[in-house]
């Protein structure tokens, strides 16, 4: 089953103050939402899932949550998943994500012949 259109806004909507530069894409029929061009949550599912990390186990540590786990698509390594209704924890995961992860390299076009 794939995300619906109104999650994934109401998860922007949750979101939308960690930065100036936060936007979407749908991607297979779910949604991966970026933050200063950093993918930063995975939405599946009507689920929001983030990377298992030292620094995001830390981050829920400070909030007292165990978070729970899931697998977000068939051969996805384990990921934890966000409270999204935790708007606190939601924007400060969104910032710690945009922090430390890369900006993905982007792809070539291979030019048809």
């Amino acid at each position: 089953m794939a995300s619906s259109k109104d999650f994934m806004d109401f998860v922007y909507d949750q979101v939308a103050r960690a930065s100036d530069d936060i936007t979407y894409r749908k991607m297979f029929g779910d949604y991966m939402l970026f933050c200063n061009e950093r993918p930063v949550l995975l939405i599946c599912d009507d689920t929001v899932y983030v990377k298992q990390l030292p620094e995001t186990t830390n981050l829920f540590n400070q909030y007292d949550i165990v978070p729970d786990t899931g697998i977000p698509f068939k051969g996805a390594r384990p990921h934890y998943i966000l409270d999204i209704e935790n708007s606190d924890l939601s924007i400060e995961m969104v910032q710690l994500l945009a922090k430390i992860l890369p900006v993905p390299k982007k792809k070539k076009r291979k030019n048809a012949k």
